[in-house]
């Protein structure tokens, strides 16, 4: 997946609050109500401590902002380190932080001190996005086409196979590819194959690619749900077929990760 940028975060709580509206029009529960039902956990005055990190490039402008507001906006009393790195980690257990939040180039991960739990956000983002597109209200079948079969989106390709929907999988990367159908006896399907023609209701896209959901593959009323950073489908394609779109850079992993460690 792409790194953030400052720009993506901008407006993280008008962000959030248009995802929770997308996400109940699709499943009938906010985004908290999504996680609490998935993992069975509920916040309970949990300290969250969110770590700046500055070693390969450096801090994201607005990150660590960003994760306060969305950690607030999902009920969790947090605050941000003044220092970074392993001082901002002293800093932050000194001060009663019970769930530290840090991110690097590579990882970003939220560890419950007090359970000793541990997520990374990728598979929790991958997750928690196919969850919320295996509960649409107005699916016509269990067929699922998922669009990127990396780190973010193998994990919620296991999760609807988990849950018994037919998947029908597609990667640039061949070799993403076939591992998936091997591991996980997915169907392979290239979008753009004028050959293999289908519409599917339920899309779940997990790539840093930009317009990959072509209009053969659209249904009307669709819902495509994606952390995918740029957007998977163009406006004009959304509007046409009145498409649920599901998209946030950060809020829903973030939430995620945070109701996995409880």
């Amino acid at each position: 997946m792409a790194l953030l940028t400052p720009e993506d975060l901008k407006n993280i709580n008008k962000q959030l609050q248009e995802a929770d509206s997308a996400v109940r029009r699709v499943t009938g529960l906010d985004i908290k109500g999504i996680c609490k039902d998935f993992y069975g956990t509920t916040p309970c005055c949990e300290k969250v401590g969110i770590v700046p990190v500055t070693s390969g490039n450096g801090i994201i402008g607005s990150f660590s902002e960003s994760l306060h507001a969305i950690t607030e906006y999902f009920g969790f009393d947090s605050f941000v380190t003044d220092m970074p790195d392993v001082s901002g980690y002293y800093e932050a257990v000194k001060n009663g932080a019970q769930i530290i939040l840090m991110a690097d180039d590579n990882t970003f991960l939220a560890h419950n001190l007090k359970n000793g739990k541990i997520a990374n956000n990728q598979p929790c983002t991958g997750i928690i996005y196919a969850e919320i597109a295996s509960r649409y209200l107005k699916a016509d079948s269990k067929d699922v086409l998922a669009v990127g079969l990396g780190k973010v989106g193998f994990p919620g390709v296991a999760h609807l196979v988990h849950k018994g929907f037919r998947v029908y999988g597609y990667d640039a990367d061949r070799a993403l590819l076939e591992k998936t159908v091997s591991s996980l006896g997915i169907i392979p399907f290239d979008p753009v194959n004028p050959d293999s023609p289908r519409k599917f209701s339920i899309i779940f896209e997990a790539t840093p690619c930009a317009d990959t959901i072509p209009e053969s593959v659209i249904s009307e009323n669709c819902v495509i749900s994606t952390p995918g950073i740029p957007c998977a489908i163009s406006k004009e394609l959304q509007k046409k077929y009145g498409v649920e779109l599901v998209m946030e850079p950060l809020g829903l992993g973030t939430a995620s990760m945070l109701y996995s460690v409880l």
